[in-house]
């Protein structure tokens, strides 16, 4: 039994001290879609989520996590509380969609 918990030790210390590398999942705000958006940030439901995806679609790709709160329903407090959950990616860069022509 004492050989068991003596191999056993540093196993689970090295299980316990790597937890921090186990985080928070992280999501690209300029490519997930609606369901990833609302699995991976707190206080993000399915309403909040398809209003990102909306917003990005008419307005281009965020450049910043900040500008998250042009979302309506998205304050500074929601981003801030997950910021180590938020990534903008290469879309950063990208155009809104044009609009349709209207004849």
């Amino acid at each position: 039994m004492n050989k068991t918990l003596s191999l056993l030790s540093p196993l689970l210390l090295c299980a316990l001290l790597s937890g921090g590398a186990l985080a928070a999942e992280k999501v690209d705000i300029n490519n997930a879609d609606a369901a990833t958006l609302d699995r991976v940030l707190d206080g993000v439901g399915p309403s909040k989520a398809e209003a990102i995806v909306s917003h990005r679609n008419k307005h281009g790709a965020f450049r910043s996590a900040e500008e998250l709160v042009e979302v309506k329903g998205i304050g500074l407090a929601l981003v801030e509380a997950n910021r180590d959950r938020i990534e903008v990616g290469a879309g950063a860069a990208r155009a809104p969609a044009p609009a349709a022509a209207s004849d």
